[in-house]
């Protein structure tokens, strides 16, 4: 999909999902998109990023590992645009999100170690801030992918001229009836419900490896040619009177500031927990429970 996006902007040379983490697994493969998406924007001070960044975000990870609590989360970490880490729960609704939120809430212990551990973590901030956002299947392809085994996500933001949906939802619905021919695509797609000002879409791309940006301008040849002249040209009519702005970045997978579900862990063990910090979290599960 660098493709999907750099195309639907007209520009075939733009580098350019989510198969997001979901609470349960669409099959041993697959992890389907959550329909609700909390993402929380952490943006660091300057050299506060990498291993500072890492190790306060460990005590999160630790405390809800030793909470065995059931929501999780991913975190990735910026490698284009300004420095920041972006953390991504899923929920089946807001009404799951509330209830979360209140749970964590009333665990007096849990909720003090996060109030100490964000304290720690906030000296290494520049700015913050949050959003919420609701999957939109229609404008899919392929969502369920295999998160565990990715590396990257590629994610747009487009935010749409006042009045001109309509334009955007035929651009959109062309470019995946032409992508729809090529195996290898796909992205899922989320509509900004809080967060941004008017109406914004914003587009993940699971990648494996950067090997799979570089396959992506083949795809682009390909969609090209699916296309046509005619199809090519309608689509920048209709990218031009649809889209306000737009920015796509480039984000790793933390495998250290995210906690993740056994399954992933179990996937690929050596991404997800390598050995230190295999032994960092026997050493957390060995406490006692009241000291939890």
């Amino acid at each position: 999909m660098k493709n999907v996006i750099a195309v639907l902007l007209g520009s075939c040379l733009l580098l350019g999902e989510v198969s997001v983490m979901a609470a349960q697994e669409k099959s041993e493969e697959t992890t389907p998109p959550p329909k609700v998406l909390s993402i929380f924007r952490e943006f660091l001070k300057p050299g506060k990023g990498g291993s500072p960044h890492e190790k306060a975000e460990s005590a999160f990870v630790q405390a809800f590992a030793r909470a065995k609590w059931p929501t999780h989360y991913l975190t990735v970490t910026s490698v284009t645009g300004k420095p920041r880490a972006l953390f991504l729960t899923g929920y089946d609704s807001f009404d799951a999100w509330e209830k979360d939120v209140k749970a964590v809430e009333k665990n007096s212990a849990l909720s003090a170690t996060l109030d100490r551990a964000a304290i720690a973590d906030g000296d290494l901030l520049s700015d913050a801030d949050a959003s919420a956002l609701v999957y939109s299947e229609e404008y899919s392809l392929r969502a369920p992918v295999d998160i565990p085994h990715m590396r990257y996500f590629e994610i747009s933001l487009f935010q749409l001229r006042p009045g001109h949906y309509k334009e955007w939802d035929e651009a959109v619905k062309l470019v995946m009836k032409a992508y729809e021919k090529i195996p290898d695509a796909h992205w899922a797609t989320y509509e900004l419900m809080y967060g941004q000002q008017g109406q914004a879409f914003v587009i993940f791309t699971p990648l494996k490896s950067a090997a799979e940006i570089d396959r992506g301008f083949d795809q682009n040849k390909q969609f090209m040619a699916a296309m046509g002249e005619d199809g090519m040209k309608r689509l920048s009519e209709l990218e031009s009177a649809a889209v306000e702005s737009r920015q796509t970045n480039l984000f790793a997978f933390s495998p250290k500031m995210s906690y993740v579900p056994d399954e992933w862990v179990k996937a690929d063990p050596d991404f997800w927990k390598p050995k230190s910090m295999g032994a960092a979290a026997g050493k957390a599960a060995e406490k006692p429970a009241a000291n939890q």
